[in-house]
């Protein structure tokens, strides 16, 4: 994928969309026809600040100036490209909270989805009496399950958890708080002065009646619940709605013209099932960034309960997404190369890592499937789904002084793999898909074709690879901008986004990974309980 410095527009006449990929890292911005082109793109980081042992928090002001720093590089005072762009539209990571006054001006740092400062104060809410299931009161779960599809993290690692624990800890912030915004509410807040929600982003509040999708509204039982005023609360909005144009201070500092249009957009989990050009009902796609999720449309809001899936509102008017979440993909091979292969001495010049992934692609491809029987364990930060258990912890198993390096990282790639089988087994039987139809793979972890054979072969599901899975966000929010226009229409994304590679699970290797996969489910109930009893007064690793 070319750089910002290295991209050429096509054709001086055609029509771009800014699009805006905020995750967790940072920025990234790209200029996107509507023909599903990625004509360059920037990238600028963002900062994480760790307060005592639960809290993480970002700077909201650092999101912004993350996307002016792109934005600014990919159109460079370029008159003639500033005049293509007819349109702003961002994705975003979600479950964060940040708390702004009535000039939009954050009040304090944003607190993100890692952060688990609210699980005593959620769990306070979510109880009644001396019945609870699971930590929660029978009734509260059953009215947050009708109206939302789903309830409140006790971990405290998402809105609800947060606004609940600024209350009973931060009276005075939160009296002064006009608003309480996701970063996608954030960044539309910045450029159109708009204080609203899209129906996904708003979703983790846990007060939003969602069961018609053509009126998602708060729900006033659900509001009293967690104890927050609806004024205090964002207007909700779909993710295709224009919401009006850039402010004059916004078009001036990108060079835009004032007429430029903002579509709502929406989160991430919503971003990347369009993107991926699935989009028609129970397509799957997987995607493999820090965590992962399984996803597919489907017509209804259900939940299943006991394997942690859900049907939640997205960027499709009328349709719901169905997730399955996994807590840790990519950031295991972070892990492997940040705190395994590499020393903190051997950063680079400008403080990154080098980019080892491509050689530990080639490395994994050396070695026999099945990693001569080693087996790893990838649960850094606990687990979601089919389990929701923050006890579990990462660990090579079946370790042997004839096992090498090399073994080891196969093993991780492999246990990626292995855990999204895990996942995948209750997600088809809830979208009504068969075994062996096929998965589109994006995000970062798309781009490796070693692993897209391996997910194959494990899982005995055909893997579509799109020609750049990495910019799966960035696509989503340039389509779902195109069709918020009337310039686009959902049945036009598949063609979009055509795919690059075909990997078919070879039946050489079914038997193996059938016995490495019935290994792996029986570790879990093994180890489940002394994970927890070892883990029980530890909080989930962030």
């Amino acid at each position: 994928m070319p750089n910002a410095e290295q991209a050429t527009v096509s054709s001086s006449n055609e029509r771009l969309i800014l699009a805006v990929d905020l995750g967790t890292s940072g920025c990234k911005c790209a200029l996107v026809g509507l023909d599903g082109s990625v004509r360059s793109w920037a990238f600028r980081s963002v900062p994480m600040h760790l307060v005592g042992e639960h809290g993480v928090e970002q700077d909201a002001e650092d999101w912004w100036q993350a996307f002016l720093g792109a934005a600014q590089e990919l159109l460079a005072d370029n008159a003639q490209l500033c005049r293509q762009v007819i349109a702003v539209c961002c994705s975003a990571l979600h479950e964060c909270t940040v708390p702004v006054d009535r000039q939009g001006k954050a009040l304090s740092r944003a607190m993100l989805w890692l952060d688990m400062r609210g699980a005593d104060a959620i769990r306070r809410r979510a109880r009644s009496g001396w019945l609870n299931i699971q930590g929660y009161g029978p009734l509260k779960l059953a009215r947050w399950l009708r109206l939302t599809g789903g309830a409140p993290s006790l971990s405290g690692k998402d809105q609800a958890g947060h606004i609940a624990w600024l209350r009973d800890h931060d009276a005075s912030l939160f009296e002064r708080t006009y608003k309480f915004l996701g970063p996608l509410d954030f960044l539309n807040l910045r450029l159109t002065g708009r204080f609203c929600s899209t129906y996904d982003s708003a979703l983790t509040t846990w007060v939003t009646d969602n069961r018609d999708l053509s009126r998602v509204r708060y729900d006033d039982r659900l509001l009293r619940m967690l104890g927050v005023d609806r004024e205090r609360l964002p207007e909700l909005l779909p993710s295709t709605e224009v919401l009006g144009h850039l402010t004059p201070m916004v078009a001036e500092t990108l060079g835009l013209s004032p007429a430029t249009r903002v579509v709502a957009g929406m989160v991430d989990t919503s971003a990347a099932a369009i993107g991926a050009g699935t989009v028609r009902d129970r397509e799957l796609h997987l995607y493999l960034g820090t965590s992962s999720w399984i996803g597919a449309h489907v017509p209804e809001k259900r939940t299943h309960l006991s394997a942690y899936i859900a049907s939640i509102p997205c960027a499709r008017n009328n349709r719901y997404l169905a997730i399955a979440m996994q807590s840790a993909a990519c950031s295991n091979l972070t892990m492997l190369r940040d705190r395994i292969l590499f020393h903190p001495d051997e950063l680079m010049s400008d403080n990154s890592r080098p980019d080892v992934y491509p050689l530990l692609d080639s490395i994994a491809d050396r070695v026999p499937a099945g990693s001569r029987g080693l087996i790893y364990l990838p649960w850094l930060q606990g687990e979601r789904t089919p389990v929701d258990d923050r006890h579990l912890r990462a660990g090579l198993f079946n370790l042997s002084l004839e096992h090498t390096r090399e073994d080891m990282i196969r093993a991780f790639l492999e246990g990626v793999a292995l855990n999204t089988r895990w996942m995948l087994e209750p997600m088809l039987n809830f979208v009504g898909s068969s075994k062996g139809a096929s998965m589109t793979v994006v995000g970062g972890g798309g781009q490796s074709q070693v692993w897209c054979q391996m997910i194959a072969d494990v899982t005995g599901m055909v893997v579509e690879q799109p020609i750049a899975p990495i910019q799966a966000n960035a696509l989503g929010a340039a389509f779902i901008a195109g069709v918020g226009l009337g310039e686009l229409s959902f049945d036009d994304v598949p063609a979009l986004c055509p795919s690059q590679r075909r990997f078919e699970p070879r039946e050489t290797l079914r038997g193996l990974y059938d016995d490495r996969f019935g290994t792996f489910k029986e570790l879990h109930r093994r180890l489940a309980p002394l994970y927890r009893r070892i883990n029980q007064h530890r909080s989930t690793p962030r």
